[in-house]
């Protein structure tokens, strides 16, 4: 697959970036990019979540009335789940949501979901550039120049670059990586895939190993 490079004005340099058949003609696995996708979701969750059950509530423990003869039922401590202000029956506790994947199955998801943005032709590759200061016009210059203003864009750098990342960070809908940060989380979530020529170099050399 053949993209055109732009520059940073938007406009065609004239040179020319063959991707890989291997990773962006890949045949999508769509159980690989469940998987991928609920496991990269689930181990952002902190799992701190708790609720207080009867033995951790604070208060009396004498029992509220005499067993038999009131004609209600039988009650022996205000901590019951039954009354207001008791413990909680079987509520949240902390606890560990990650699962593990095997390597293989991860890098079929990446790449299905990257076959999916390049059969969308979703996927923009830029020459390699850098901003003199971190400044957040430059990188709306940058977005204004690709009419990607409106869209959800994940610009995938080949090394990490403060000035660019700087300048991104207060625009909404825009996230910056690096390609060895990659995930199929992130390129399913953008709606347009911004790769620089470098990035799309060490990305092949990273499903190459």
């Amino acid at each position: 697959m053949e993209v055109k490079v732009l520059n940073v004005s938007g406009k065609e340099t004239g040179a020319k970036v063959q991707l890989s058949e291997e990773i962006f003609g890949f045949e999508p696995n769509d159980h690989a990019i469940y998987l991928d996708v609920k496991q990269y979701l689930a181990n952002q969750r902190q799992g701190t979540h708790k609720s207080k059950q009867r033995n951790e509530i604070a208060g009396s423990t004498r029992k509220l009335y005499k067993q038999k003869g009131t004609g209600g039922a039988r009650a022996g401590s205000i901590k019951s789940p039954l009354f207001n202000g008791g413990g909680r029956v079987f509520g949240p506790q902390p606890r560990d949501y990650s699962f593990k994947l095997n390597k293989k199955l991860k890098e079929v998801a990446r790449k299905s979901a990257l076959a999916y943005k390049a059969k969308d032709n979703s996927v923009i590759v830029l020459e390699d550039f850098n901003f003199d200061t971190p400044q957040t016009k430059n990188f709306v210059s940058l977005l204004s120049a690709l009419n990607f203003s409106e869209e959800k864009t994940l610009l995938v750098l080949a090394e990490g670059n403060e000035n660019v990342y700087l300048a991104s960070r207060n625009i909404q809908k825009v996230k910056v990586i690096t390609a060895d940060q990659l995930n199929t989380y992130d390129v399913l979530n953008a709606v347009k895939l911004v790769f620089t020529t470098g990035s799309v170099k060490t990305l092949e050399e990273a499903f190459a190993k």
